[in-house]
């Protein structure tokens, strides 16, 4: 950004310290604060550093578009759970049009919150926030350890994610790489995440969401969901997958649901030229999804409508024997799902071939897909 007579405000010349030690973050934000209502574009810079951030919102409406740079620095979360007792997120951005973030690095120092014993009634807080943030974009930026998710979206709109870096042990729980939901417009391309939970999750009213070239792994996989938990979900509609990697993740691609849910719809959700290398569940539906086993077998089924999706040019191993589980609601079955250009191949102990499986759902299956898919649907030859 630039401009005659644009706001630039360095932190360091506001008084940042920039030793990892003294808690910086009240600097920033009226750093922040002072460049939101300052001439635009205005631009906050982070010089290369340590610097220990306490927990900060960064409110607008600005002025006019605002950035923050910060590539070569670190900001570093305390990693002292009390400190977050009363907010959910580490740094957050609210209230804010034509955001842009351009590098750094964000460090949660979550190891000794994911196992929660030093107070196990303190929230575990998001790394970044963003809600009601519009026209705007986050890249090159580093997201390492959080403390629960990394990037948390919602209530927002037009976003763009690029050439990003998201880090956390495989046993890091629930540190989801990005969240978004009840969002219009996002496109998140060229970024590697390795995380403890979902790579990517899409929650209740996401729409139009486009991913490309994103590597995946290790993680629970990309994942629609899980929807039907709460009431007055929102209908998620309009997300293609495209051209990703996923390797050594407990799930490939996915679109989850409680039993016995609230009642939404799940509609026009593609995903197409995904590699899968040791990948257990590499294509699943799974509409009876329940973690820690807490729901009432033979209990209502899913209220989630899952229609019109589709899994093509998927190929690679598969750590499950069951490679391909379409596990929709009796109450609600899918309707229009294609299986198109499919090859999976099992690589586990005891070898054999890879299966699948299929309830409440007749897959339309077009050219060569293996495992063979448990069909009942229209099978088309490729052209």
């Amino acid at each position: 950004m630039s401009g005659i007579n644009a706001a630039v405000v360095n932190v360091k010349t506001k008084g940042a310290k920039a030793d990892g030690k003294t808690d910086d973050g009240q600097v920033i934000l009226n750093a922040w604060k002072e460049a939101c209502g300052g001439p635009p574009p205005s631009s906050v810079l982070i010089p290369p550093g340590t610097y220990l951030v306490f927990p900060i919102l960064m409110g607008g409406p600005c002025k006019g578009p605002i950035e923050i740079k910060a590539t070569g620095a670190t900001l570093k979360a305390p990693p002292e759970l009390k400190i977050f007792k009363t907010v959910n997120t580490w740094i957050t951005f609210l209230n804010i049009d034509r955001l842009s973030i351009n590098g750094g690095t964000f460090d949660g120092q979550g190891h000794d919150s994911w196992r929660n014993k030093e107070c196990p009634r303190c929230q575990r807080p998001v790394n970044i926030g963003f809600s009601s943030v519009r026209n705007s974009l986050i890249k090159n930026i580093t997201s390492v350890s959080s403390k629960y998710f990394h990037l948390a979206i919602g209530d927002s709109r037009n976003i763009r994610i690029e050439n990003i870096t998201i880090h956390a042990p495989e046993n890091s729980r629930n540190t989801d790489g990005i969240h978004i939901g009840r969002i219009n417009d996002v496109n998140i391309t060229n970024s590697i995440i390795k995380t403890g939970d979902d790579c990517i999750s899409f929650g209740d009213g996401s729409k139009n969401i486009r991913v490309e070239n994103v590597t995946c792994g290790p993680g629970h996989g990309i994942s629609v969901g899980s929807l039907g938990k709460y009431p007055n979900e929102a209908p998620v509609k309009g997300i293609w997958i495209k051209n990703c990697t996923l390797t050594g993740t407990q799930n490939g691609v996915r679109i989850k649901s409680w039993p016995d849910s609230t009642s939404t719809t799940v509609s026009d959700i593609h995903f197409e030229d995904i590699v899968m290398e040791r990948v257990g569940n590499p294509i699943i539906i799974d509409q009876e999804y329940c973690p820690g086993h807490t729901c009432k077998k033979g209990g209502p089924s899913s209220r989630v409508k899952i229609s019109n999706v589709s899994f093509r040019k998927i190929r690679g191993t598969s750590t499950t024997k069951v490679a391909l589980k379409l596990a929709c609601s009796a109450g609600f079955p899918c309707e229009n799902i294609e299986l198109a250009d499919i090859n999976l191949t099992y690589q586990g102990p005891g070898g054999g071939p890879v299966t699948s499986k299929c309830d409440n759902v007749k897959p339309n299956v077009v050219g060569q897909v293996v495992p063979a898919a448990c069909s009942g649907g229209p099978v088309h030859p490729r052209i």
